[in-house]
């Protein structure tokens, strides 16, 4: 059998890396970026893995990307807009472009979770809004915060998973 082209990749040869945004010591979830590696330019494919107590990243909206999360397996905590939605294994979260929809995805549970996380690389020009995280903007250029997001207004939770919440104690 000859040796496979290098347009088809396995998930474990793609190295994981980890972010940290700047300003922060969070560790985000680890992703393998296996579109970029086999070859894709204009697709974003990730496999992202949530160990409990992390989060896929800080919550944000896209102007001009369009973005899905399809959770392979585990359970999550999809953080819309302020709000928590339950995920389980199967289910598919869509985020159209220029609509403002703030997302990230939490991992509250005692299980590791696995997101297959895709959608446009990045557009040259688009935009993005960190809605509790303005100060994302200082590490930006200008031309990339979405200064005029729609306005979406937001629920109450404040986007951190359980474990990094910091807990103010009871008097």
């Amino acid at each position: 059998m000859p040796s496979r082209p290098s347009f088809i990749r396995s998930t474990s040869e793609v190295p994981e890396h980890t972010h940290v945004y700047p300003q922060s010591d969070e560790p985000m979830g680890p992703m393998r970026r296996l579109g970029k590696e086999a070859g894709l330019e204009r697709l974003g494919v990730n496999v992202q893995r949530l160990p409990p107590g992390t989060r896929s990243s800080w919550p944000h909206a896209e102007e001009n990307e369009e973005e899905f999360v399809y959770l392979l397996s585990g359970e999550v905590d999809a953080w819309i807009d302020g709000e928590l939605y339950r995920m389980t294994a199967g289910d598919l979260a869509a985020f159209p472009a220029g609509t403002g929809i703030s997302h990230c995805f939490i991992n509250n549970g005692e299980q590791e979770a696995v997101l297959l996380v895709g959608g446009e690389a990045r557009v040259p020009g688009s935009r993005v809004f960190y809605p509790l995280n303005p100060s994302r903007r200082q590490d930006m250029s200008p031309d990339d915060w979405w200064s005029d997001v729609p306005a979406r207004e937001l629920g109450g939770h404040d986007g951190l998973p359980d474990a990094r919440r910091k807990r103010v104690p009871q008097a």
